[in-house]
Order: C-alpha cells, then structure tokens, then sequence
C-alpha cells in the first residue's frame, strides 16, 4: 500500500512538473530573429524529407483575404504526443529475415534510427497468428483450457528477433502492445480462428489468462509490454482471423475478466484499449463501454482503424473529435492503416501517401495521442499472407532482388515521426484556405514543429504566422511540409 502511495506521488509529481515546463515553454517561445528550417517531400519530384529552405522571421502585418496564411498559436495546447510507429508482424519479421545482413541495418536504421531513418517510437504487434502470418497458430494445443502447453516457441524464430533488434535500433526503449486478432478455435462458438465467431462464455476467463501469459513470456524475453488491444476488429466477420465483440460483450469481458484478471497478476499498469476498429462505429463503441464506470476503470484508450471508407464514402474523423468531446480523459490512438489491394506498378503512387498525411493530419487535430500503421515491411507480393489479402507497406523487401523499395507513404510518416517528440503538446494550428491542411506540436526541447500539407495541383505560397512574426514560405503541388522553429 505504501509503495502503491509513493508512486502515485511519483506520478503526479511528474505530470506537475510536465505542466509546468509546457507552460514555461509557452511563455518563453519566442521567433523573433529565429530561423525555420522546412523539409519537404512532393509529387513529381526527388524531393524526399529534403531541407529545401531556412528562413527567418520578420514582423507581422495584418493578413488581408487574398493571403494564404498558417495561423500557430504556442498559447492554445492540447494533448500530449506518445509516440508513431506501425506493426511487426509475422509477415514483417519472415520478410526481414529474407535480407542480408546489409538491407537488414538500413532497414532498422530506416524506421528506428531518428537520425539516420523516420524515428519510430511505437510498435504493435499480434497475439496468435493473424492475416499477416504465413500460417495460422496459437500457443496451446487443442482443448487447452487451463493453458498448461503455453508456449511462443513460433514467435522467437523470426518476430522476437526482429523486434528486440527494433528496440536496440531505437536507443533501447520502445512502446510496444500487443493485439489478438481471434482466440483458438476451440474457445469459439465456430469452432474455428477465421471467419468471426465469438468467444464461448465458458472461456471468457481462460482467454482473459491468454493475455497474462502472452504478455509475461514476452517480457521474459526482455521485450516490455506497454499496452494491449482487447480484439482486432471486433464487428469484422473476416475470411482470416477474426472474433466478433459486440460493445456489451467487449465491455463485460473488460470488466469481469479481463480488467481484474491483468491486475491480479500484477499487470494493472498495462494499458487497455478498447475497439481497435473502424472510425464510424466509435462513438457507440466508446459509450457502451465508457459510460459503465466498472469498465471505464480500466481503460487507457480507444483505438481505431481507416477502413471505414470502404464503401466509398469520406473518412469519418469528426467521429474521433466527438469521442475526444465526450471523453476527454480518455487516449485516442490510431492502431491500423495501410493501402490495400496491392498492385506493384503502384509503389510509388502518391495519393497513397497522401491518404497518411491526410489521415494523421485531421487524427491528431481532433485530439489522437499517437498513431500506428499496419505492416513495416512486406515483400514484392504485398506478403507473405495466408488468405491473400496483399497490401500495401511503407517499404517493401523484394526477396528476388534483395533491394528495399521505399514508397510515399515512409516519406508522409516521416514528415511527423522524425521530428515530432515523445511528450509534445499539439498547440493551435489553422489554414486560412481549405488546400493546405496543417497540424503543429510544441517540443519538448522547446522546438515548434508545424506540418502543412499542399492537397491541390498548385503551387501556394503562404505566410506562416506565430504570434507577432511570420515568414512567407512556398509549398509545391502535391507536396507535404515540416518547418521546424
């Protein structure tokens, strides 16, 4: 009990003291005199997270109508930046292992590395097999219930590997949770991991102790678990893995096995997120469960996915910004996205890097604290993948040729990974017109960090203005920005 007291002043000395050193940023950030660095990556060209100027601030001068403007406000903060990163699945790791030794360490250097590569904080990864694996498995045998065959043998081949060499690339610490996409076939009411199915009341406590022991044999690999998801997408009937929670179903199980199961055994600091799917049903999601205080107590989050626009319609961020409405105490992370139906005369399509400036862009202004792709690397395939669903990945491995293949979408990620730091607080940040979209951050090292990015076929050229100084800068076609102040 005492030590329990102890940290908890712990913690909120630390919170008071993050508090106060954003506040004494804010009140000392100055650009009089001060030079903006801008890295930029567009369309058509070779420009790729290139720093294409260094500018100065100058006075202000009243903006008229016809001006283009980036309105930063270090005034107005809002919530506290965690991190970016995306997914090491199976696919990723048997892909990586495919490398030489070479291809290896640029491509760790690529994602893990801030000076060297984009500066990956974040990592999830998947809790029995899921699309993205070569084969299906789980860690027991069949009929198992008490868990006594428990192993991760299949994982320490390619995937523990991999990720441990992540967490040394990145300077020794990573934020990594882990995600089930379906328990084993025996605990559900189909009998099998794919095609949805739902979790037989029988097994709500067994599987609520497959977490327990998935998140001590990795930690006892040296791998420490940050966070879980509770289901991947769990109103999903998939041809791959999939198990099917309705909101009553996944907040029951929280409450009653779950949540009270992880802080028995002493895991209660890891952090629950809930859904883990689609932005159109968030707000229904986060109610159901947020709304019940015996459920609510032991969530860190919501998750959320891209795939809502399916069927062809817009992106659906306002959900986000509502669920942040309602419940501001509450974290909002993006867990998975990525450009599907893989077609490799499409690498370097822009529009699919344009889809993550977009997204992280409008998810971070209606109040996201970090962000997640989906797969870090497959091969010339969109794979490997043991149903067929090839996909898009920011860089893929050819195993033909043994070469990386860098598309746009690394690019975008970067513009936001390699400069936006652990703690940073999103300030205000406005366009005057609807074809520059923008989001900034405040460092913690007192560096401001604004992302513009140009939707329209036209160069523009805009004032960025802070406070009683502002400087003109001009953004390409199709191009997305970093200036740095």
């Amino acid at each position: 009990m005492k030590a329990t007291i102890i940290t908890l002043i712990l913690l909120v000395s630390i919170s008071t003291f993050s508090q106060q050193k954003i506040k004494t940023l804010q009140k000392n950030f100055s650009t009089k005199d001060k030079a903006v660095r801008v890295y930029t990556s567009a369309d058509s060209t070779n420009l790729r997270l290139t720093n294409t100027d260094n500018l100065k601030f100058s006075d202000i001068k009243q903006p008229v109508e016809t001006q283009t403007s980036i309105f930063v406000n270090p005034n107005k903060t809002f919530q506290t930046f965690l991190g970016i990163g995306g997914a090491i699945t199976d696919a990723s790791a048997e892909v990586f292992a495919k490398l030489s030794k070479d291809k290896q360490q640029e491509f760790l250097n690529a994602y893990f590395s801030k000076d060297k590569g984009i500066g990956y904080t974040l990592i999830r990864t998947n809790i029995n097999s899921c699309d993205f694996s070569s084969d299906m498995y789980t860690y027991v045998a069949e009929g198992d219930k008490e868990l006594k065959t428990f192993n991760i043998d299949h994982d320490r081949k390619f995937r523990i590997p991999l990720i441990k060499k992540a967490i040394e690339t990145a300077g020794g610490k990573l934020t990594l949770y882990v995600s089930p996409w379906s328990p084993p076939a025996f605990m559900k009411d189909n009998n099998n991991v794919l095609k949805g199915g739902k979790l037989l009341p029988e097994f709500y406590q067994s599987w609520a102790n497959y977490y327990v022991k998935f998140i001590n044999s990795y930690q006892k690999e040296g791998i420490p678990v940050w966070g879980l998801t509770i289901q991947n997408e769990p109103m999903a009937v998939q041809k791959w893995e999939s198990c099917i929670f309705t909101a009553e179903n996944e907040r029951d199980f929280l409450k009653n096995h779950l949540g009270p199961t992880l802080k028995k055994a002493g895991l209660g600091d890891k952090k629950i997120t809930v859904w883990d799917h689609n932005r159109d049903l968030l707000t229904q999601r986060a109610s159901t469960i947020l709304d019940d205080p015996e459920a609510s107590k032991y969530v860190w989050g919501i998750g959320f996915h891209w795939y809502e626009n399916w069927s062809g319609g817009e992106p659906m961020f306002e959900n986000v910004g509502k669920v942040h409405e309602m419940y501001p105490n509450k974290n909002l992370i993006f867990t998975e996205g990525c450009n599907e139906k893989f077609d490799a005369k499409k690498y370097q399509l822009w529009k699919n890097g344009e889809r993550y400036g977009e997204s992280m862009i409008n998810d971070f202004n209606n109040g996201t604290v970090a962000w997640t792709d989906w797969n870090i690397l497959l091969d010339e395939n969109g794979g490997p993948n043991h149903v067929g669903n090839f996909c898009f990945a920011p860089i893929h491995g050819d195993t033909k040729t043994g070469e990386l293949i860098y598309t746009p979408s690394y690019y975008f990620i970067g513009h936001f990974s390699k400069f936006i730091g652990k703690n940073a607080k999103r300030v205000s940040s406005v366009s005057s017109r609807s074809n520059l979209i923008t989001t900034s951050f405040l460092n913690q090292d007192g560096k401001m960090i604004t992302v513009v990015m140009n939707q329209s076929s036209n160069k523009v050229t805009y004032s960025l203005c802070v406070g009683t100084s502002s400087t003109e800068v001009t953004i390409l076609p199709h191009a997305i920005q970093t200036l740095v102040y």
